[in-house]
């Protein structure tokens, strides 16, 4: 069983900064593939981005394109998203997310068995 936990979240204001951390531990095998999801008040939630362990294919949605940044960095378990250039919409609860086979695409989250509790993002005008 895998557990992830999210870190890193706080208040901005628009074309600032967030570094979130995603620590992932347990047994993960090296085809694990690990995404950030969002959720606003009153929205589903959606797909961030994803990114296939040990130095493997990145996905993003159209709207962060640009801005944000998935990485692995280094050989420990921990994912990072880079956000700049951040606007109000970007506001929600940011969770993170792990499954035990490669993503292909942004997948949905009905693919991934490993969440996190979640970590604010709030994004001021």
């Amino acid at each position: 069983q895998v557990q992830v936990e999210e870190s890193g979240g706080g208040s901005v204001q628009a074309g600032g900064s967030l570094r979130l951390s995603c620590a992932a531990s347990g047994y993960i095998n090296s085809k694990a593939c690990m995404a950030w999801f969002r959720q606003a008040p009153g929205k589903e939630r959606e797909g961030v981005a994803a990114i296939n362990l040990g130095g493997g294919s990145t996905y993003y949605a159209d709207s962060v394109k640009g801005r944000f940044t998935i990485s692995q960095e280094g050989a420990e378990l921990t994912v990072y998203l880079h956000m700049n250039s951040l606007k109000p919409e970007d506001t929600a609860m940011y969770y993170c997310a792990a499954r035990s086979f490669n993503c292909f695409a942004l997948l949905r989250d009905s693919s991934f068995k490993s969440w996190g509790r979640g970590t604010q993002a709030t994004v001021s005008s």
